[in-house]
């Protein structure tokens, strides 16, 4: 799950949880925007490590003055 996808998520649970005042028969919109924003946090939480531990990688490739490989 891609970082703005988590975001998408957790404004969209927020929406559900705390600005839509309607009812769906069957379905507790406040709960399924909850759980919305809890995969969304989840998520982010989870895409920044993946993201952290890509970035932290070192090149051990030893490299001349034009880029390449030596």
């Amino acid at each position: 799950m891609t970082v703005g996808m988590s975001l998408f998520l957790i404004a969209l649970g927020a929406i559900m949880r705390f600005a839509i005042q309607d009812s769906i028969e069957g379905v507790d919109l406040t709960i399924v925007g909850l759980i919305l924003m809890i995969v969304g946090a989840v998520g982010l939480l989870i895409g920044l490590w993946q993201t952290s531990r890509w970035t932290n990688r070192t090149d051990a490739t030893r490299r001349d003055e034009y880029g390449r490989p030596v």
